[in-house]
């Protein structure tokens, strides 16, 4: 099993990913291994529902520059402390992200959770309230300094 470790400006974050969730979870473990994630924000936090990032723009428009098939584990639910696949509709998963800080289950049929977050869930929660605009960007950008990888 892999845990990708996110070291933010607000903290780490340790994320073990699903087993069973082959193909989203090797996208993101790819990505992370390709350093993509390094110096990327959280462009997207809303307190009481979840926290957004995976965009090298920074504004909720980019990508790694493809898609991946939606991916449903069986029993797929977007429990608070799950990461998520964004998407812009069926099919359009890349490289953004959303960590869950509420079950969010009525997104269950649409983004596919492919980890869990096994520490660091205070800071997942102090991100989400950070103060932000009113297109729920952080005034103060929170940073993803570092992604990688460990094998367990």
């Amino acid at each position: 099993m892999a845990t990708v470790l996110l070291e933010t400006t607000k903290g780490d974050i340790k994320i073990e990913l699903f087993n069973d969730a082959p193909l989203t979870a090797g996208n993101f473990r790819k990505l992370v291994e390709q350093g993509f994630y390094d110096g990327t924000t959280f462009h997207r936090v809303i307190p009481g529902f979840m926290v957004q990032g995976g965009d090298p723009d920074g504004d909720g428009t980019g990508g790694p520059g493809y898609t991946i098939k939606d991916e449903f584990r069986p029993g797929n639910k977007n429990d608070r402390g799950t990461i998520s696949m964004a998407n812009a509709g069926p099919n359009t998963g890349g490289s953004q992200f959303f960590l869950n800080v509420v079950n969010n289950n009525f997104l269950d049929k649409k983004h596919p959770t492919f980890g869990k977050i096994v520490a660091g869930m205070d800071v997942v929660d102090a991100i989400a309230n950070t103060p932000r605009n009113r297109n729920d960007k952080p005034l103060t950008a929170v940073i993803i300094r570092k992604a990688s990888i460990t094998e367990k």
